[in-house]
């Protein structure tokens, strides 16, 4: 048995839901008269400091299960689910988050949505303000595109150093450590071996070498494997162009999400790692504006402020000493400068050049028996969500294939990349936020992505998808389909056969290596994978930072 549920609540409707709450519980009373008040009561309290985190504010998250596995669990990540209120002043640190609303009298922030050059607000007051915000994300975006860099794998490392910090246990192997207890329905420790690929899949593969059950909040252990490993790694703090912190935040997030703890104790170890980093020769050289910190999770998890309703996640990255150095996300805050997305891992790790053309050739050769396809499940409870619509659509058409991710056949590799191989078009609405690992397992697989938000990939990712997203992408805005009515299927019939060749073909031979985080020990001449792609930007940048 399995149950999912992120919703916001209003009080009145709380308080609803206490009274009903208050029957069941009354209902339970008098069919176990028998027990003791006592027991009774001590049973409640069990319960209530059990889920008391996870039932808190305005969000209600439940998720326990006895057998639930944890590859697209979208309850983890689902508390602090953004609704994109673009800040009305400055805050805390305003050197890196820049007045948008400049002489603006806002008090309240606005919502907006953004697509097909459409941008709106729901105050038309404010269409201004919210168009110059878009425009500060994008200028941040440019900036990130120019530290792109041309070097090559086989290039030396001349002048241009990796320090890697080693930090004490407690930040990393020990938060690994946990993964027994760190969800209370579940052993994690399945998901973060083979320094985070998960458990390779061998048996009745398929697909060829280099597979695994790898799970979207891996990032912290690919990243931190490979770079002990790097050519560029120097033992010689003043050898370095770049200082990586090699702190398992992600982790530290989610060993608390079902706990009933203070917000003291969600925040210790971040603040502990300040400390540790100020006492650093290196930090105070620079105060860590050419420190690197790569975080598993998406960047909402590590922004709970003082006045927020929700406990959820962390406050790191709104602590002060955190604004100078780069933060690696699978999901970025737009409106912060330092903050870089970068692919979600998905379930390919290649050994060599081979593996990855060998993966291309069968993708392109691949039989499209359905034009489009969605792997996903509703989210009713949200506001915003068209996944209802879109679940509803490609239900009732024979060319849309929608398989349902409120079962378990979305938890294993096969299930998800056999769908994708053999689809045109892959669906891809937002969730609890707006990327989606899903996103890169169907680029990957060389089905084309259908994006509703342009938050779910065009502001993320600016090292690693082009600018121009019509190359590997179909957007529809998800106002046309709430509120016109818009049959998505037709809309996609409209995108000819050469059209959809030529995007499958950039999406294969173009993209495709760079978003496969490759295997621990691969030996690649020929491609640049994700991690090797970030690396030789961050370097790039550290260069710059340092002349």
């Amino acid at each position: 048995m399995a149950v999912s549920i992120s919703r916001r609540r209003s009080k009145p409707y709380r308080k609803q839901e206490a009274k009903q709450s208050y029957f069941h519980f009354s209902a339970i009373y008098n069919f176990l008269s028998r027990i003791s008040v006592a027991l009774f009561l001590l049973i409640l309290i069990y319960l209530w400091c059990s889920f008391s985190t996870i039932i808190t504010g305005n969000i209600v998250h439940v998720c326990f299960s006895s057998s639930r596995k944890l590859h697209s669990l979208y309850c983890l990540s689902a508390g602090t689910h953004p609704s994109f209120e673009i800040p009305t002043s400055t805050n805390n640190h305003s050197f890196l988050a820049p007045r948008i609303f400049e002489g603006s009298n806002a008090t309240e922030p606005v919502k907006f949505s953004v697509g097909s050059n459409l941008v709106t607000s729901n105050n038309g007051r404010y269409d201004e303000e919210v168009a110059n915000a878009v425009k500060v994300v994008e200028e941040h975006l440019q900036v990130h595109r120019s530290w792109r860099s041309n070097r090559t794998n086989a290039e030396s490392c001349s002048g241009e150093g990796i320090y890697v910090y080693d930090l004490p246990s407690k930040f990393n192997k020990d938060l690994v450590g946990q993964c027994s207890k760190m969800i209370p329905w579940q052993d994690f420790c399945s998901y973060l071996s083979n320094d985070g690929f998960g458990k390779a899949i061998i048996a009745n593969n398929k697909f060829g070498k280099g597979w695994y059950q790898t799970h979207q909040y891996s990032l912290e252990l690919i990243f931190h494997s490979r770079i002990l490993k790097h050519p560029c790694r120097v033992y010689n703090e003043n050898e370095a162009k770049i200082f990586y912190v090699p702190f398992y935040g992600g982790l530290d997030v989610l060993r608390w999400h079902f706990k009933n703890v203070s917000n003291d104790v969600k925040d210790g170890l971040s603040l502990e790692l300040v400390n540790w980093l100020q006492r650093q020769r290196p930090w105070k050289r620079n105060e860590g504006k050419d420190h690197v910190l790569v975080l598993g999770k998406i960047s909402w998890d590590f922004r709970r402020t003082n006045n927020s309703e929700s406990p959820w996640g962390t406050s790191l990255l709104e602590l002060e000493k955190m604004q100078n150095p780069i933060k690696i996300l699978i999901e970025r805050q737009p409106w912060h400068a330092n903050d870089i997305g970068v692919p979600h891992p998905t379930y390919f790790h290649p050994s060599s050049d081979n593996d990855i053309i060998s993966w291309q050739l069968k993708i392109i050769r691949s039989n499209r028996k359905s034009f489009v396809s969605f792997a996903g499940a509703a989210r009713s409870d949200a506001e915003d969500s068209i996944r209802r619509i879109l679940i509803d659509q490609c239900s009732s058409n024979g060319r849309c294939k929608f398989l349902n991710c409120s079962s378990a056949k979305c938890n294993e590799a096969e299930s998800i990349i056999d769908v994708f191989v053999e689809s045109e078009f892959c669906l891809q609405p937002p969730g609890d936020s707006p990327t989606r690992k899903s996103v890169f397992d169907s680029l990957i697989s060389g089905c084309i992505p259908v994006l509703f938000d342009p938050f779910t990939a065009y502001y993320q990712y600016p090292w690693h998808l082009p600018e121009d997203h019509d190359k590997y992408s179909v957007f529809i805005d998800k106002k046309e389909v709430k509120e016109k009515n818009l049959n998505v299927v037709e809309r996609l019939s409209n995108v000819s056969s050469r059209e959809r060749e030529n995007m499958r073909r950039y999406i294969v031979y173009e993209l495709l290596p760079g978003l496969v985080y490759a295997d621990h020990n691969a030996l690649l001449y020929k491609f640049q994978d994700a991690f090797a792609i970030t690396i030789n930007n961050l370097l790039l940048r550290g260069t710059r930072l340092a002349t």
